[in-house]
């Protein structure tokens, strides 16, 4: 039988070059003719190595940056602005200029910032527009950490804005500027001067037709079998050779070695190309989990992810994420195929991870990042990232090998093994246990019992599947990673999609965290309550209904 490192060895350099060179040829921006076009050609080398393929078109939510022209006391800088802000009105937005630092919560606190442009230290983000938008700010002004300007989404949401979430969309205009301008506006506020800046931003924000690329081949057992989910977003910022074209040359040389094997396999795989990631804040795959929620819950085993792979200089693979259930498969291929250890991070609020309420665990995402000591930014994934430079140069097609070797390992594996190389031992005793101390935190003030009697069944369930027929253990990990991973992942709606920003461990359970912090017989207590007993009945509901299933 083919092992995993026999088939990762096939992975063939200018197979995957090849590819490059024709999604270099694109600038795939979201809803555009040339993203479609783009489309097209991988369609075509997928149903070449035997994938039934469909291209499927759905109305999204998308902004494009326009023309930006920031002006110092009349001297043009150069700028960008970003999906998502506002466009300026006629004339530029102008207003006082204040500094806020890196724009945390503190920097904002106790300032009346209305009306005012914010100079904002690092890379735009969507926490700090959403802060600049509660704060009442007009506008705010992004300064890059070094040369470099990178192009972003700033939007909170998750998705397509609904009727209850559009007002959430950015409020102010947004621009971006390099480190050398911005430290010069930074010294000019220090010795006391008011420069006068004016933004002048042109965004097309709206609704419009975008592409998913689904490519799929069901496992000798037919179209009632579980799959595994290997996704990546196609949509890109300029042509975006790197990301995220390099990941989809190694999506398609991975599903071309594993088709050549499928014989063997004990699952079905479904690739899926996603728009709407860059300009849309993961809007295609967030479309995709609402439209196919019921399938997926049903027959979806695991969400593999892929992001930027082969960098130039992106040598260190430990940093990549998987969730606690996947760490030895992790393991396994990152060792197999890299020589380096799974470092245990955990998925992060990104990246297309639309899946996590659905309950699905999550095998990676960006795999490949800068060694450390190299220029800093945003994920480690090199200067170019994001900017018009992420071109061919970019990669290391000996890295690309590596990397695209790693996910055929995992892949092959999560097709092929007996049973899915899942393991919840750990992570249900791990909640148990978090759970256990709340209760004692909390005491009489919340009786958490019912809860901890379904998180204690939920982990003796865990340790259980391992006694099972080997036919039936598949069925039993799945029903389990419906009610560990969205406690885990989420804030506890199955059916929603928490906000593109960062959340705690275990986000399902905050509510109880807070009240089991906030100061007692006071109004912050007694609201926490409020918010702590809705919590606890629906999460120990939540787990009894799925118990049901088993």
């Amino acid at each position: 039988m083919t092992t995993a490192k026999d088939l990762a060895a096939g992975v063939d350099g200018p197979t995957l070059m090849d590819t490059l060179r024709h999604l270099a040829r694109f600038v795939k921006l979201s809803g555009t003719p040339p993203e479609l076009d783009s489309l097209e050609g991988l369609k075509t080398r997928l149903a070449s190595y035997g994938y039934a393929t469909r291209m499927v078109m759905h109305d999204a939510y998308v902004s494009l940056p326009g023309a930006c022209r920031v002006t110092v006391d009349g001297r043009a800088v150069k700028a960008i602005t970003h999906s998502m802000a506002l466009a300026s009105s006629p004339g530029g937005a102008r207003g006082r200029l204040m500094h806020l630092g890196a724009g945390t919560e503190a920097d904002f606190a106790g300032r009346d910032l209305a009306g005012c442009i914010l100079l904002v230290e690092g890379i735009a983000s969507p926490a700090a527009a959403a802060r600049a938008a509660r704060a009442g700010a007009l506008a705010q002004l992004h300064v890059s950490p070094h040369e470099h300007i990178h192009e972003m989404c700033i939007s909170p949401l998750w998705g397509s804005p609904s009727p209850e979430t559009f007002s959430q969309l950015p409020r102010t205009v947004a621009a971006s500027i390099n480190r050398a301008e911005g430290e010069a506006l930074i010294a000019r506020l220090a010795e006391g001067e008011a420069p006068e800046v004016v933004i002048e931003a042109a965004i097309d924000a709206g609704w419009r037709p975008t592409p998913i690329l689904v490519a799929e081949l069901d496992s000798p057992a037919g179209d009632a079998a579980p799959f595994i989910l290997f996704s990546g977003h196609h949509d890109t910022w300029y042509e975006g050779v790197m990301d995220n074209g390099a990941a989809n040359a190694s999506m398609l040389e991975a599903a071309r070695l594993v088709a050549q094997h499928r014989a063997g396999w004990k699952r079905g795989l479904r690739l899926c190309f996603w728009s709407g990631h860059s300009q849309g804040r993961y809007s295609g795959s967030a479309w995709y989990a609402d439209q196919h929620w019921q399938e997926l819950d049903r027959r979806c085993a695991v969400h593999v992810n892929i992001d930027s792979t082969g960098g130039v200089g992106a040598t260190l693979l430990s940093n990549a994420p998987a969730s606690p259930e996947l760490a030895g498969l992790a393991e396994a291929a990152l060792q197999a195929e890299g020589g380096q250890s799974f470092g245990g991070k955990r998925p992060a609020r990104n990246a297309d991870q639309s899946f996590h309420g659905i309950g699905l665990p999550s095998l990676f995402t960006t795999l490949s990042e800068q060694a450390p000591g190299g220029v800093a930014m945003r994920n480690a994934l090199g200067w170019w990232w994001h900017t018009p430079d992420d071109l061919l140069d970019k990669i290391d097609e000996t890295l690309l090998v590596r990397d695209t070797r790693v996910y055929a390992h995992a892949l092959w594996r999560l097709l092929s093994d007996a049973v899915l190389p899942l393991d919840y031992r750990g992570n249900s005793s791990a909640f148990v246990a978090e759970v256990e101390g709340l209760a004692a935190k909390l005491g009489e003030a919340l009786d958490l019992s019912a809860l901890l009697s379904e998180a204690r069944a939920l982990r003796d369930r865990a340790e259980a599947v391992a006694s099972l027929p080997e036919a039936d253990r598949d069925a039993a990990l799945m029903r389990l990673s419906r009610s560990l991973v969205p406690l885990e992942q989420t804030t506890g709606d199955r059916f929603a999609h928490d906000a593109a920003l960062p959340l705690p461990a275990s986000p399902a359970l905050r509510p109880l965290h807070r009240l089991a912090g906030a100061e007692p017989d006071t109004d912050a207590w007694q609201q926490a309550a409020v918010e702590a007993r809705r919590c606890r009945n629906r999460l120990a509901e939540q787990l009894r209904l799925l118990r049901a299933d088993w």
